[in-house]
């Protein structure tokens, strides 16, 4: 089996809103890890599908779909975008990268570059003066 096809498989199951789906396209000793927020790393199947509940729970209409992908070896990276209405009526949009480690036929870890697209905000050159300075937004 290719690697890129357990990612298909994941997408198929989040599309069908399957959080146990989506979880057994893991390796039971998944370990993710969020490297732009460090906190948020974790491991296990298990946390994959409730993290999946409480979205398919809090945005009923959630969507995903892959926008671009590329495989090399067993690491799959992909370019993804989730997006939806919450209960409350507001917009969901997250988009990112997902670099995939595939052993077998399951996703073994992943590194997670996700966040929620801003609508509005600062442009870049405020963005690289707090970045640069670490100065606070009220204070550019």
């Amino acid at each position: 089996m290719q690697p890129e096809a357990v990612v298909w498989r994941l997408f198929d199951a989040l599309n069908r809103h399957d959080a146990r789906g989506m979880a057994e396209c893991f390796a039971p000793d998944y370990r993710s890890e969020q490297p732009a927020h460090p906190a948020r790393g974790f491991g296990g199947r298990d946390q994959v599908a409730a993290n999946w509940a409480t979205y398919f729970r809090e945005v009923p209409d959630l969507r995903g779909e892959v926008l671009a992908s590329a495989t090399a070896g067993d690491t799959v990276w992909l370019e993804a975008r989730f997006r939806g209405r919450r209960r409350d009526g507001s917009a969901f949009d997250l988009r990112g990268v997902i670099v995939n480690g595939v052993r077998g036929e399951r996703i073994a870890w992943a590194r997670l570059y996700l966040d929620e697209v801003e609508r509005g905000g600062e442009g870049i050159g405020d963005a690289v003066e707090r970045a640069a300075t670490g100065a606070p937004r009220d204070r550019l």
